[in-house]
């Protein structure tokens, strides 16, 4: 029997999650987007209730967390600052091609240390000529002993900066395409790594976004994650665990859009009476409650079937695209919704419909998410 209601434990989970929020974010938000000062104090925060790493395996002294909880968490606290929660879920997507690889080398000196004090990672897979294009990326690593020698360059990298280890995707065998990539997992003290400037990004702006540079940089043999050539089917793995997490965060910035539309809506006086009781108004609220719950119930399906062990890539792409689309239309509408106080930054709207943008761009792109399902759809 389906079932739309959460249990107790999932309840706390989320009410905790979004009491942090709401408290401890939100009242934030504003100076992370001006400052765009990565938000550690409150990672750190985060960390201490158990809410960041949420994947890492009890076996490791983790938590050991399915999609469903994780998206729960990402809902919640994309209510209080997208880029702050863009920071925490990076760890999520560096962390989850290591717990499937099962590499437990990797996972006792990488993972664990994770659990013990907040540490930061980083998903190392874009490059400057290759995003959606995976395929198409030129970092190599070469077996020498008992050694890889990587080189190569990354782009686009969250939490680079501050990151104490990577996930690398690398050609170990170029003449193989896809089928040649392997995966491996970077201590980032490690000799030749040099970490580019911030990006100066749109939205989202305390999220720390740089440029990541490999040269001749030695990885023991006993990090590659899974044996050579498994590298392009952790790193899309992953996908199928976070893209339903992006969704709930993009639900959660829809949220929080939302109800500073309904707020200022109630307040706003024009023509003798409220805006909120102009049918125009009411009727933009109502389509952005629609896409909201529309897009709870896709994130929730996507990530009950991984959960369940079924292969969720449809609904991953699905709840992503979905999501994405709805909270670019619901911060736009919001902007509306204030009129020109909306333009202007004294109000939250425009930083809201500023960070929304990117949802429509990382881990695969709106267009990206169609072509899966498309193919899917049609067995092409």
């Amino acid at each position: 029997m389906a079932m739309f209601d959460l249990n107790e434990t999932q309840k706390q989970l989320f009410e905790m999650a979004k009491d942090f929020s709401n408290k401890e974010v939100w009242p934030k938000a504003r100076e992370l987007d001006e400052t765009a000062k990565f938000p550690m104090e409150l990672l750190k925060k985060t960390h201490e209730l158990g809410m960041l790493n949420a994947f890492v395996p009890e076996e490791v002294g983790g938590l050991g967390l399915g999609t469903f909880d994780h998206c729960l968490i990402s809902e919640a606290l994309a209510m209080g600052s997208a880029g702050f929660c863009t920071a925490a879920l990076a760890n999520d997507l560096a962390a989850v091609p290591v717990i499937l690889s099962e590499n437990k080398h990797a996972w006792k000196d990488f993972l664990a240390p994770m659990v013990e004090e907040c540490q930061m990672a980083s998903y190392c897979v874009t490059e400057p000529g290759a995003g959606s294009d995976v395929a198409g990326i030129k970092t190599t690593a070469k077996k020498s002993g008992d050694k890889y020698i990587l080189n190569g360059a990354k782009m686009w990298i969250t939490n680079a900066n501050y990151a104490s280890w990577f996930f690398v995707l690398a050609k170990t065998d170029p003449s193989k395409g896809h089928k040649g990539m392997s995966g491996f997992i970077v201590s980032a003290k490690s000799p030749g790594i040099t970490i580019g400037r911030k990006e100066d990004n749109m939205g989202q702006r305390c999220s720390d976004t740089r440029g990541v540079t490999f040269d001749n940089v030695e990885v023991p043999a006993k990090y590659l994650l899974g044996k050579e050539g498994d590298g392009f089917k952790l790193a899309m793995g992953a996908f199928d665990r976070t893209r339903p997490a992006v969704a709930a965060e993009a639900l959660g910035l829809s949220q929080r859009a939302m109800m500073c539309s309904i707020d200022y809506a109630k307040q706003r006086q024009a023509f003798g009476k409220t805006i909120s009781e102009n049918q125009g108004v009411s009727f933009i609220i109502a389509e952005m409650a629609r896409d909201i719950e529309a897009a709870r119930l896709l994130v929730w399906k996507a990530a009950d079937e991984v959960d369940a062990g079924r292969k969720n890539t449809y609904y991953a792409s699905i709840a992503k695209m979905f999501a994405a689309d709805a909270c670019m239309r619901i911060t736009t509408d919001a902007v509306q919704i204030f009129g020109g106080y909306g333009y202007n930054r004294e109000y939250p709207v425009e930083m809201l419909m500023r960070d929304a943008k990117i949802f429509q761009i990382y881990e695969g792109t709106s267009q990206i998410q169609r072509m899966i399902v498309g193919r899917m759809l049609l067995d092409v």
